[in-house]
């Protein structure tokens, strides 16, 4: 078969996606570097997948629900404080936190040392709510509490004021 052929001739399997070690879209929001893995695209929006480096003493977003998506996050190296409602719980590498849709949570690195994690997003709703929060700090300008608020609701997300 010749290679024209080949590719002309209909797929009966899906493409396999393979994303590099240098590979993926970078979102940098202030001490916190996201690298998307896996944005949707290749699994029906039904998973998205995201490394994240935390800096030393970066706090995290405000607590907050989801109420269409659930959030896995690994531990790949260091230590995440994770708030789920008034309890606190140090992830340390291996460790894995399942955030199911409703739940209460944020998460801060408070060490001294960078700290790693892969995040899973099922569906993938919440990956455009890191582009938009990129966007809305370009050119130096301040993420409001306001701002961060509204990108939530564009994502079936609100702060957990019940518990500020």
């Amino acid at each position: 078969m010749t290679e024209e052929a080949k590719t002309s001739e209909p797929q009966t399997h899906p493409a396999v996606s393979v994303m590099g070690p240098g590979d993926g879209e970078m979102i940098v929001l202030g001490t916190m570097r996201m690298r998307v893995l896996e944005d949707g695209s290749h699994t029906g929006h039904r998973l998205a997948i995201a490394e994240s480096v935390l800096a030393p003493h970066t706090q995290g977003p405000p607590q907050h629900r989801h109420s269409r998506h659930d959030e896995g996050f690994y531990i790949l190296s260091g230590t995440v404080r994770f708030t789920v409602g008034d309890e606190d719980y140090d992830a340390t590498t291996g460790t894995l936190v399942m955030v199911p849709p409703g739940a209460p949570h944020t998460f801060a690195n408070l060490t001294d040392r960078p700290a790693v994690m892969l995040s899973t997003f099922t569906p993938d709703l919440y990956v455009q709510y890191f582009r938009d929060l990129q966007e809305a700090l370009a050119d130096g300008r301040p993420l409001t509490p306001q701002a961060n608020i509204d990108a939530m609701s564009r994502y079936a997300t609100e702060p957990a004021t019940d518990l500020a």
